[in-house]
């Protein structure tokens, strides 16, 4: 589908005339920067830290364009996917006035992004077996619904939403759906990334904090039309991603072939505690998981929870979220860890 983007954003976007910051006024290479009033001399850390980093993270965005496929003006870095989910809000939903769709269980910062920007949120609950409710999604778009949330492989279920029925929703809606794939390195489906040429109305999500384990950096990533990145950019701070979580990040990109050891090793780790947590009476079904995580049903999850904290573990208790009555989620943890969860819950009574 190929929308008119313009359409969507608000007005005061269109007309917004963006902070200009020193390093925007030029391109190139200098030599003597006397431009941003920055502490000449240096700082106690490094020479490289009393000079305010890249707004566009250019040379990080090469970096992930090489490994990605996808060319730097496609891509958006903000401090974590949440910057993301915000400004696709502040760009494009008019306060009071328009909706969203969510299909929960899913993510909570789409629902707490909504509520900060005053903008109406639309549940459709996912099925049964965490699929899209196609004829539901439909019902509940009218003509203020701007944005759609999907997030595949889901959080907090762990499966991948089926790709046809994403396509469904991308050939039928008239504003932008957003797919966020966090936890896309840990499925069998791939991205949605190679299909922003086809859809102008395609945001994709992913980021640096889990499979890369950069959670610490805060380093999100968004893929979209040109169009839809130079609104991103038009509108974020001026310096949102520090010049620390951008040479680190740089750093951790080159070593691609450790990454994928352990994504190897999450899966199978992933296999092995699904397998070995079904022997405990108390667990009832543990659902399939595209992700670091599984989403166990269990006969009493809070008594669970309880347990696990007074020897040290931490879990998620989800029980109270819509469709997970029962259930705990439990991250992939290294080999060590996920036997001293085993062997911890052997003494659970």
């Amino acid at each position: 589908m190929n929308i008119d983007i313009d359409t969507l954003v608000r007005e005061n976007i269109k007309r917004l005339t963006p902070y200009s910051s020193a390093r925007d006024e030029f391109k190139g290479k200098a030599s003597v920067l006397l431009d941003a009033n920055e502490n000449a001399y240096g700082s106690p850390l490094s020479s490289n830290y009393n000079r305010y980093p890249d707004p566009l993270q250019l040379q990080l965005k090469e970096r992930i364009s090489t490994i990605k496929g996808v060319p730097p003006r496609n891509i958006f870095l903000g401090n974590g996917s949440d910057e993301a989910i915000d400004l696709l809000f502040r760009a494009f939903c008019i306060p009071a006035i328009d909706n969203i769709i969510i299909v929960p269980p899913t993510y909570g910062m789409y629902e707490v992004s909504a509520n900060i920007n005053d903008v109406a949120i639309k549940k459709v609950a996912l099925t049964e077996d965490f699929q899209l409710d196609l004829a539901g999604i439909a019902e509940a778009i009218d003509a203020n619904t701007k944005l759609i949330f999907i997030c595949s492989p889901n959080n907090p279920t762990g499966n991948s939403i089926h790709r046809e029925d994403i396509e469904t929703v991308l050939n039928n809606f008239n504003g932008l759906v957003v797919i966020d794939e966090a936890y896309i390195n840990y499925a069998r489906q791939k991205s949605f990334i190679q299909e922003l040429i086809e859809y102008n109305n395609l945001v994709v999500l992913q980021t640096l904090s889990k499979a890369w384990g950069l959670a610490g950096l805060r380093i999100g990533m968004a893929f979209a039309s040109e169009k839809i990145i130079t609104i991103f950019n038009r509108i974020k701070p001026p310096y949102n991603i520090n010049e620390a979580s951008q040479q680190l990040a740089l750093k951790a990109l080159t070593d691609v072939e450790k990454i994928n050891s352990w994504i190897k090793e999450t899966v199978t780790q992933r296999n092995t505690l699904s397998k070995k947590l079904l022997e405990f009476t108390f667990v009832q079904h543990v659902y399939p998981s595209d992700a670091n995580f599984l989403l166990i049903k269990t006969t009493d999850p809070q008594k669970i929870y309880k347990f696990l904290v007074t020897q040290g573990i931490i879990i998620r208790d989800r029980s109270s979220v819509t469709l997970c009555t029962g259930c705990l989620r439990i991250t992939i943890g290294t080999p060590e860890e996920n036997q001293r969860l085993l062997d911890t819950l052997t003494n659970y009574k």
